[in-house]
C-alpha cells in the first residue's frame, strides 16, 4: 500500500516542533542536552532532521522536559514521528530521484507550480512519450527504460488521487512543437494534455513563440506549495547530475515572482487548450 504523505515533510514538522518547545521553554540545545544525559549533538541531529528516527521514549523524554503536556499535542507529535519512519513507493528508486526524490515532496503538495520550455512535464507524460524520452537520451537497456518509465508513471497518481494536487502548468511552445518519438506518439501526447486540462486541478497555460522575451529564459523550474501547517513552499530544479532543491524564503519567492510573471505572458487556458489543439490538428494531417 502506498503512503498517502511525504515521511520527509513529517520529519520537519516534528523537528521544528520540537525545536519551537525547546526554544519556548529557554534553554539551548547544550542545556537540553545536558537535562536529557544527552549530548548537544544528539538535540542539534533530532532538530536538523540528521537522525531520522526518533523513538517514542527518546520523543516522550523532549515533550516533558519542554513542558508540552496537552495529550492531543503529544499524540499528534508521536505521529508525525511513526509517519517520518515510514517508506515511500519512490524509495526503491533511489537511483532514478537521487537522495531527495521529488515525489516525497509531490506526495504532500497542495499546489505544484511548473514552467517546463523543452519537453511535456513527467506529471503529464504517456507511457509511449516517457519511453521515446529515455531512448533519446543515455538509457539503452529495454529494462532500464521500463524502471523509469514505470517510475514516472507511479508519480502521476498525486492528479486523480482523492483530494489530488493543483497542477499549474505554463509550457514553452517548443515542447508542443518538439516531436518525440513519432507523430503518432505526439499527437497521442497531445491528446492526453488536452484530456488532463479538462480535470478541475489541472491548468495548463502555453508561452507561445510570439511572447517573444519572457521572465523564464532560464532552466525549467517547479514550485511545491503545501498546507500552512505542514511546511514552506519549496522550488525545484532538475539538473544533470541531481535535482536542486531551493527553500529559503528569498529564493522561492524569485521563482514565485517568475512564475507570476510567465503566467500573465502565456495564452488563457481556454486559449492555450485552442492552441493544443491546433497543433495536435497539425500533427495529424501531417501523419
Amino acid at each position: 500500500m502506498r503512503i498517502p504523505y511525504s515521511p520527509t515533510l513529517r520529519l520537519r514538522r516534528l523537528a521544528a516542533e520540537l525545536k519551537q518547545g525547546r526554544e519556548r521553554s529557554d534553554l539551548t540545545v547544550s542545556q537540553a542536552g545536558k537535562a536529557l544525559g544527552w549530548t548537544a549533538s544528539k538535540i542539534s541531529k533530532i532538530e536538523t532532521t540528521e537522525t531520522r528516527r526518533i523513538t517514542a521514549g527518546d520523543l516522550d523524554r523532549m515533550m516533558d522536559l519542554y513542558k508540552i503536556h496537552e495529550p492531543s499535542k503529544r499524540q499528534a507529535m508521536h505521529a508525525l514521528a511513526r509517519d517520518a519512519r515510514e517508506r515511500g513507493w519512490w524509495s526503491k528508486y533511489k537511483e532514478i530521484f537521487g537522495s531527495q526524490a521529488l515525489p516525497d515532496f509531490e506526495a504532500e503538495a497542495s499546489v505544484i507550480k511548473s514552467f517546463q520550455a523543452l519537453a511535456i512535464p513527467g506529471l503529464l507524460e504517456t507511457r509511449e512519450y516517457a519511453e521515446a524520452v529515455f531512448r533519446g537520451g543515455r538509457y539503452t537497456s529495454p529494462d532500464e527504460i521500463e524502471r523509469r518509465v514505470e517510475a514516472r508513471i507511479t508519480r502521476q497518481e498525486i492528479l486523480t488521487k482523492v483530494n489530488p494536487v493543483h497542477f499549474r502548468l505554463v509550457i514553452d511552445e517548443a515542447a508542443l512543437r518538439r516531436t518525440i518519438g513519432s507523430p503518432d506518439v505526439m499527437a497521442g501526447q497531445l491528446r492526453y494534455m488536452l484530456h488532463m486540462a479538462e480535470l478541475p486541478n489541472i491548468d495548463i497555460q502555453v508561452l507561445p513563440f510570439s511572447a517573444g522575451s519572457h521572465a523564464a529564459l532560464v532552466a525549467p523550474f517547479s514550485i511545491l506549495e503545501f498546507p500552512d501547517h505542514l511546511a514552506p513552499p519549496i522550488a525545484h530544479v532538475d539538473a544533470v547530475t541531481d535535482s536542486v532543491f531551493f527553500e529559503e524564503p528569498d529564493e522561492v519567492s524569485r521563482y514565485s515572482a517568475t512564475f507570476g510573471d510567465i503566467q500573465g505572458t502565456a495564452l488563457s487556458t481556454a486559449q492555450s487548450a485552442q492552441f493544443i489543439a491546433e497543433v495536435l490538428k497539425t500533427l495529424e494531417e501531417e501523419a
